[in-house]
């Protein structure tokens, strides 16, 4: 156990990881990055990174709604963080009058700022080593749910005796598969307020096309403000607050970039799978992605053709076809880039090494000799059912009828138990933002369209009897069953069911056992929570159990290399350069691209790759201000986005990318489509981080949107004009 313990010891005396890949905690970058960093170009410390006695860089980053980052960037608490990252916002405050979606909105003064119910910024106050005191009382005889619970016992006991200051939390997260421990304490503002945001044209150009692409144009951006009590601290919203003052605010650079210059992106990171045996990247290859990617495909293209033909449709459905593709053009990447860097037979070879040092020695061999084979030998046998899962979870959460119907039957559930009363605001609440966006005509296509791939691709002993049996009743037509089931549903007719959930839902519960659709949703979910969760949560406890002993393994055993923990959404530190790629034969791509790009792409009343019209005017005149460039032969240009070879993953979405000076010079948004396989294997040849250009987005504010009140707030270090990119 002591080498459990003093897994970070080891870790520091370990070589180079490949590439500067990794995504590594900010309180260890002292011991274990500083030196490379440096010798890349870094110009500060990794004290001035993080520190914990006084004001840092991690004082400017905050985790966005728990799902993104942002940065502060004035003494105002001004935030900056990616439009699709504050899109949920933006649409909220939507309408056909005021389409901030399509038009962009812009507060002239802090009365005009828009308060966000549910938002919440979160500051990181310290991060603490605590292995020693979670893992007391663990030993590796242990069972996995024995352990757990062990675990659970000392991490309550933790929580209970850490002393915080007011206002603050904790929470504790594991690492390298439970192998190390650490507290984060933190501090969380909830009066969020929408700033500015550009139009869609701007903040989402390109939208499905240049998703996860590159060459890509895109202004991804917002600006929002945190604000507090009068004594600068959290307060719930009110209209006395006023805008906080942080401990440190980011200076923006208008230096612009060169190749090969140090980057650093700092943010929250949310998940990475970088230590998975062969046998699990094979399964995400052939089986699991294409599953996914299949049933995804149709959802979107029954919205899409919606969308195109109805303005009011496109509002109401604009934010959930940008999560629901998100995810699907990532796979093809994934699965793109897997294939193409040749992932599975790394693995197999990186293995190979792996078991030839292991035998190596007879003390690691008697401890860790099977742990391998015997991990991929558990993925092999979870395969069927990790498919299964697929196809199920992919089908309910795309038809929201379904959903619908679940968030009653979980209502009905809790009836009679302590806590009805919460469960019955919480799903009231829900079910109401549900209908606010929903179309009965769409989720009927979207049944129509994934229902075959259910009955067709499912394996038979998952098709539930019921699904049969109403597949025969309406003559195997597709059509006409989802046509069956929507036109006589009560649970579409959102009056009476938010009514019922409201005072009575009796009448409710009892159409869950005679509507079609219920039976069916029900069925379906029977079916799955009683034959395929419990034997995926026995093989997922055996795969725990594995991975994790596979990762103390390769600690131990693989010495001359530096391992880094998997991303889980907790504050991470990953750095590169900027540089461009070649992703295959032929193909060359550099590092920038400019305001010429998005002309070239622009087509007139697209809702892709329109363009507005003052955009236009202003790139006719080359009125860029003081954020223009100019290139080598003599022309002005506007810079748009930059890659580099940042280690990111989702979460990052609006990180700041810094320079060697530690000056935010862009936001990180996007990856590479062929290096979206990053979450699983990086390969510096192809991985990629995508960065709207600081610049473009300050010419946004100032040129475009006649924001520069905005610009007054921020700390520009101008070190020069006219610089190339």
């Amino acid at each position: 156990m002591k080498k459990i313990f003093g897994l970070a010891a080891g870790l520091m005396c370990m070589g180079l990881a490949k590439a500067d890949e990794g995504m590594w905690l900010p309180q260890l970058l002292e011991s274990l990055n500083e030196q490379r960093m440096q010798q890349l170009g870094m110009k500060i410390t990794a004290k001035d990174i993080y520190d914990i006695n006084k004001g840092s860089l991690k004082d400017a980053i905050v985790n966005f709604g728990g799902f993104c980052t942002g940065e502060v960037v004035s003494e105002k608490g001004l935030v900056l963080t990616n439009h699709h990252c504050g899109f949920g916002s933006i649409q909220r405050h939507a309408t056909l009058d005021k389409n901030y979606i399509r038009d962009g909105f812009w507060a002239r003064n802090l009365a005009e700022e828009l308060p966000n119910e549910d938002l919440f910024v979160t500051f990181i106050v310290r991060i603490d080593d605590v292995s020693d005191r979670v893992l007391k009382g663990v030993n590796l005889a242990m069972e996995e749910r024995d352990r757990q619970s062990m675990i659970d016992r000392n991490i309550n006991e933790l929580k209970r005796t850490t002393v915080l200051g007011d206002f603050e939390n904790a929470f504790v997260s594991p690492f390298f598969e439970g192998n190390k421990y650490y507290l984060f304490v933190t501090e969380t503002f909830k009066d969020i307020r929408l700033v500015g945001a550009p139009p869609s044209s701007i903040g989402n150009f390109g939208q499905d096309s240049d998703n996860w692409m590159w060459p890509r144009h895109t202004g991804d951006f917002s600006v929002f403000r945190i604000y507090a009590g009068k004594d600068n601290r959290p307060a719930a919203y009110s209209p006395d607050n006023v805008p906080y003052v942080p401990k440190r605010a980011l200076t923006i650079s208008l230096q612009g970039m060169k190749q090969d210059d140090f980057t650093m992106i700092f943010g929250f990171p949310g998940r990475t799978s970088e230590y998975l045996p062969s046998e699990a990247v094979r399964q995400i290859v052939e089986l699991n992605d294409p599953a996914k990617i299949l049933i995804r495909d149709k959802a979107l293209g029954v919205m899409k053709n919606y969308m195109r033909a109805d303005e009011e449709l496109k509002i109401k459905y604009a934010s959930k076809y940008a999560g629901i593709s998100n995810a699907w053009k990532k796979w093809q990447g994934e699965i793109l880039g897997l294939t193409r860097t040749g992932a599975v037979q790394k693995k197999q070879l990186y293995e190979t090494d792996f078991q030839k040092r292991l035998q190596a020695s007879e003390s690691l061999y008697k401890k860790y000799g099977n742990v391998l084979q015997e991990l991929n030998d558990v993925y092999k046998e979870i395969a069927p059912y990790g498919l299964t899962r697929d196809y199920y979870l992919e089908t309910i959460s795309k038809i929201e009828l379904f959903g619908i119907i679940n968030r009653l039957r979980a209502l009905q559930a809790a009836t009679g138990k302590p806590g009805y009363g919460k469960e019955q605001s919480a799903q009231l609440e829900k079910l109401t933002e549900l209908y606010k966006n929903f179309s009965t005509e769409v989720d009927r296509e979207i049944f129509a369209a994934l229902l075959p791939v259910y009955m067709e691709k499912q394996q038979a002993a998952y098709i539930v009897p019921v699904a049969k049996r109403q597949f025969e009743q309406y003559g195997k037509d597709y059509q006409r069953w989802a046509a069956a089931l929507y036109d006589h549903s009560i649970f579409l007719d959102p009056a009476k069911v938010l009514d019922g959930v409201r005072s009575d839902p009796r009448e409710l519960y009892r159409a869950l056992e005679t509507d079609p659709t219920a039976l069916l949703v029900l069925a379906m979910a029977d079916l799955y929570n009683n034959e395929v969760t419990p034997k995926l949560n026995e093989l997922q406890a055996r795969i725990n159990g594995l991975q994790r002993k596979y990762m103390q393994a390769q600690t131990e055993v693989l010495t001359d290399k530096k391992i880094y923990p998997d991303a889980n959404s907790t504050m991470r530190v990953g750095f590169g350069k900027v540089d461009g790629y070649h992703p295959a034969d032929g193909v060359s791509y550099g590092y920038s691209t400019y305001l010429d790009g998005v002309m070239e792409k622009y087509i007139p009343g697209d809702y892709e790759f329109d363009v507005p019209e003052k955009l236009r005017r202003l790139y006719m005149k080359k009125d860029y201000g003081r954020y223009g460039v100019h290139d080598a032969s003599g022309g002005y240009r506007m810079p748009v986005c930059f890659i580099a070879s940042n280690h990111t993953t989702g979460g990052n979405s609006g990180s700041p990318a810094l320079d060697a000076n530690g000056n935010l010079i862009g936001i990180n948004f996007d990856r590479v489509w062929e290096g979206t396989m990053s979450d699983i294997h990086y390969d510096a040849s192809i991985c990629r981080n995508i960065m709207v250009d600081i610049r473009y987005v300050l010419f946004i504010i100032d040129k475009y949107a006649g924001a520069g009140h905005l610009l007054k707030e921020m700390k520009l270090a101008v070190t020069g004009t006219g610089n190339n990119l």
